[in-house]
């Protein structure tokens, strides 16, 4: 299993992690509770939590091309939501 995380500073953190499981909850199986969520993509999974004004997003995916490709989706789609702010995500083996 290939993981990866990410960790970005945001003062709305819980917004976008609503925003997230929101919008792929509509054709992907996505647990979404107060602070934390959990996307099941057919690729890999996304964990995503937020605390203290902190969006963490952990990633888990059987191969380096698929963990790839979910690092761009999920990066593409919270860089649409949070298009008002400057926002550096750095994925980091884990």
């Amino acid at each position: 299993m290939n993981r990866s995380t990410a960790e970005i500073a945001t003062p709305l953190a819980n917004r976008y992690l609503t925003q997230l499981c929101k919008h792929f909850q509509h054709k992907l199986p996505v647990t979404l509770e107060d602070a934390s969520g959990h996307i099941a993509f057919s690729i890999g999974d996304c964990r995503l939590s937020a605390a203290d004004e902190r969006l963490t997003l952990s990633l888990d995916s059987p191969g380096d091309a698929q963990l790839t490709q979910l690092q761009d989706v999920v990066a593409r789609h919270l860089l649409r939501f949070a298009f008002r702010e400057t926002m550096q995500i750095v994925w980091r083996p884990a």
